[in-house]
């Protein structure tokens, strides 16, 4: 019997290696988390709904109070929303591209990322999109920046424009109200591709500094961790000098980052190692101190030592722990700091895009997220806004959230969906 056989099993159009896991009763979330013990799976689990898109007239399920429509459709593989100051909306049109499998293992998963729409040919471009009669609803595309490297972040400093490319930081002349950009860039830092391959940006309140999540070549550093130099980390680029430094590390997989305005503190959203069980450990939500290590890939959470790792006595005692857990792989990638009265009934607090699992024998994330914030920290339970991204038997998925920005009115949210190829607008009901 030959390896895929050996292996896999099909239940439901939905790959599961070696073994289902027992789920839990409840997600390890919140500021004091129950995080099982860790399982070892050997051969990990491995399950991804198939992807479907929506039917017409289709859409998520807003929470109570909130409706959703679509603000922009028929993209391809929408990633990332940067909102101008003008009012128009920027969206990096990207995918992961997967280099030759290194292992039968690899081969499975990539199979099963492509059915699930996870990789494949990216677009690597940047769209524009003009909503001129304010009604929620985009009625000018354009082709903003295109033939670049995996675009992802975006931000505007004065008259430039910046893009973190999955290769490095570029920069280009902007002039407002203009609906693309010409010439090659200006390349102002390199960071290593491959691997967990995003490259988020935010400016700094003071509009001096640009912050970048760089993630992961591995799960656990299993290339060595010469290979993981400058990745797993956060870093800084100081706009007036051009210098470029790490800011925080020990971060397995930084992509959201935002900016809590009471305390001026830099927040991100990260993805956890994957074999140790469907809730182990869990992604997190966490404030960012400059020159803190995290924990990857020595241990997670308070200093829980992943065993499977060459350890580092030194790393693991000055780790710091993690602000706020988020469920074991939810893939909790977009992030924003939603200010009150954004949203009716939801207070100022972070709205986080969960992309979904699939590390896990019940899949887990697939909706967008709002966690209260008071005094600068996060203060209660997550609260759903958007759902329905998942089917009930999840064989399929009809969208899959990845990064949100509170729309140009300030009263919406804009969220990309890279499944559905849309752009969902929430607003008040």
């Amino acid at each position: 019997m030959d390896f895929m056989a050996k292996a896999a099993s099909f239940v439901g159009g939905t790959m599961v290696l070696l073994r289902r896991m027992g789920a839990p009763g409840r997600q390890a979330v919140g500021l004091e988390p129950e995080i099982p013990e860790a399982k070892k799976q050997g051969l990990m689990t491995l399950k991804m709904p198939t992807a479907r898109g929506w039917d017409p007239g289709q859409t998520p399920t807003a929470a109570p109070g909130l409706k959703v429509n679509a603000f922009a459709e028929k993209l391809d593989h929408c990633r990332w929303i940067e909102v101008l100051p003008n009012g128009d909306v920027l969206v990096a049109e990207a995918l992961n591209e997967a280099g030759p499998p290194r292992s039968l293992f690899d081969r499975a998963a990539q199979a099963t990322m492509r059915r699930a729409g996870a990789i494949g040919k990216s677009a690597n471009r940047i769209s524009l999109w003009r909503d001129r009669d304010g009604d929620g609803i985009a009625e000018e595309r354009h082709v903003f920046l295109e033939n670049q490297r995996q675009p992802f972040g975006m931000a505007l400093v004065g008259d430039t424009f910046y893009v973190g490319n999955t290769d490095g930081i570029v920069a280009f002349d902007y002039t407002e109200g203009a609906t693309s950009l010409t010439g090659p860039g200006r390349k102002l830092c390199d960071f290593k591709p491959g691997g967990h391959w995003t490259r988020s940006l935010i400016v700094s309140p003071d509009r001096s500094k640009l912050y970048a999540g760089v993630g992961s070549l591995s799960n656990i550093g299993d290339d060595g961790m010469e290979a993981e130099e400058g990745r797993a980390c956060i870093w800084e680029y100081d706009i007036a000098s051009g210098t470029a430094r790490i800011f925080a590390g020990g971060l397995r997989n930084p992509v959201g980052v935002a900016f809590e305005p009471t305390t001026g503190k830099l927040w991100t959203v990260v993805n956890e190692r994957d074999g140790l069980g469907d809730e182990t450990p869990p992604d997190y939500l966490t404030s960012v101190e400059d020159g803190a290590f995290y924990g990857w890939p020595y241990c997670y959470w308070d200093r829980i030592v992943d065993d499977r790792v060459e350890q580092d006595a030194a790393k693991v005692a000055a780790t710091t722990k993690p602000d706020y857990a988020l469920g074991g792989h939810t893939a909790s990638l977009g992030l924003c700091w939603v200010p009150e009265g954004t949203l009716p009934g939801f207070g100022a607090g972070m709205a986080i895009g969960q992309h979904g699992s699939w590390n896990r024998s019940t899949l887990s994330g697939y909706k967008l997220i709002f966690v209260p914030f008071a005094d600068g920290r996060p203060s209660g339970e997550p609260r759903d806004i958007l759902t329905g991204f998942l089917a009930p038997d999840e064989s399929v998925s009809y969208g899959r959230p990845v990064g949100v920005q509170v729309g140009p009115d300030g009263k919406s949210l804009l969220m990309a969906d890279d499944v559905g190829n849309v752009i969902w607008r929430v607003t008040g009901a």
